[in-house]
């Protein structure tokens, strides 16, 4: 009882803020006033992520998180050997990808599959519409996935800033939006656009989590308008972004233009692979309302990923 005690006195009076960075073990973390301090978690492992409200205990001019408030939601990166949480509390994701370098549709995928799993609204923005012909081929290849209801947004950051900066503020305002996107795609630009300051908060960030002991921040949250009622959290490394803690039997369900076929499967635990009287397959490559061959490719590279024996 005297632990319980204790840690019901802690929690009456810690301070209340948002985790606004963070690497490793250590966050960074704003309070309601805009102080911004490091802070630490009591126990061996840091469960707070960007994006989450935390209570701690002030501690020097640092401070010791006590508590992690209820997630709204919760996206995780992967790697070889493991899962990590890193962004919570999200409204949308917005997916930016560009007509040259050519965008992975795998990559792609998994980020919409994510956002279906935890039931965020995804849109996609393909940036570099100046370029025209690559633009054009590009575009269509997202067609399909405007057929699948998802909203596709046309972008060129390098020459229509402006014009591109108000369509993208009036589908962000009022909310916190993950920005996701490969190499080359143009993410520094839009989130320089958005944010005059990114660069300045980057570097005041870095230098705290610098002080000495702390590494640099992978996750980052950015404040988009002065009254703090829009944000924006970029996080690097899209093709890290991992599905594992998805059910692969649960996959298809999650994928907008296979979902529709699976009540027309004989078997209730079709895999969607090879079973004789498979909704799913009897889909793939029809022209009416039907499963493209690539997307089914996808989806079965994605059932054998998450199928396979962790160690």
């Amino acid at each position: 009882m005297r632990g319980r005690g204790r840690r019901l006195a802690r929690l009456n009076t810690a301070k209340r803020g948002l985790v606004v960075a963070g690497h490793g073990r250590h966050v960074l973390v704003e309070t309601p006033e805009g102080e911004r301090l490091i802070c630490h978690p009591r126990g061996k492992k840091n469960h707070a992520v960007v994006g989450d409200r935390v209570r701690f205990a002030p501690s020097g001019d640092e401070g010791v998180i006590d508590s992690v408030d209820e997630r709204r939601n919760l996206f995780w990166r992967q790697d070889e050997i493991r899962s990590k949480s890193f962004a919570s509390n999200l409204d949308r994701i917005l997916v930016l990808i560009a007509a040259e370098p050519e965008f992975s549709e795998a990559q792609l995928a998994r980020a919409l599959i994510a956002a279906e799993a935890q039931h965020i609204e995804p849109f996609i923005a393909l940036n570099k519409s100046d370029l025209v012909e690559a633009f054009e081929r590009a575009w269509e290849r997202l067609v399909v996935y405007q057929h699948m209801g998802y909203h596709v947004m046309p972008l060129s950051l390098r020459l229509s800033g402006d014009v591109d900066r108000a369509h993208l503020l009036k589908h962000l305002h009022g909310g916190t939006t993950l920005l996701l996107g490969p190499s080359g795609a143009g993410k520094s630009t839009l989130i320089n656009l958005l944010v005059p300051r990114a660069q300045a908060v980057t570097g005041e960030i870095s230098q705290a989590l610098n002080s000495g002991r702390h590494t640099t921040t992978s996750t980052t949250w950015y404040w988009v308008d002065e009254d703090k009622r829009t944000a924006l959290i970029d996080s690097p490394g899209f093709q890290e972004f991992g599905l594992h803690h998805i059910d692969p039997m649960q996959l298809a369900a999650l994928m907008p233009d296979l979902k529709p076929h699976v009540a027309n499967c004989r078997f209730y635990n079709c895999t969607h692979l090879h079973e004789p009287g498979c909704g799913v397959l009897a889909a793939v490559g029809t022209a009416a309302n039907g499963i493209s061959p690539s997307r089914h490719r996808i989806y079965a590279d994605l059932f054998a990923e998450l199928s396979a024996p962790r160690y």
